[in-house]
């Protein structure tokens, strides 16, 4: 976890279809001490005309925390 008013340069860790998803995934990265953040990609703006909000979401980890979230995600 990274100290109060340390730079942190957020990556895309991977990309999921829900906002359900990416909340499990950063649950799972923050039980184990890493931060965690998502946002709706850019292709998700037009996916919602019409509709329930919804569409793919980017997770994102700091690039020094990259690794091991990887690792973290490949065993789920």
């Amino acid at each position: 976890m990274h100290e109060y008013g340390e730079a942190v340069t957020p990556v895309t860790l991977t990309v999921v279809p829900n906002e359900l998803e990416a909340e499990v995934i950063c649950g799972a990265l923050r039980a184990n001490g890493i931060a965690c953040d998502y946002r709706k990609t850019d292709m998700a703006a037009g996916w919602t005309m019409g509709t329930t909000a919804g569409g793919p979401i980017e997770v994102l980890v700091d690039e020094s925390d990259l690794a091991a979230a990887q690792e973290l995600v490949e065993t789920d």
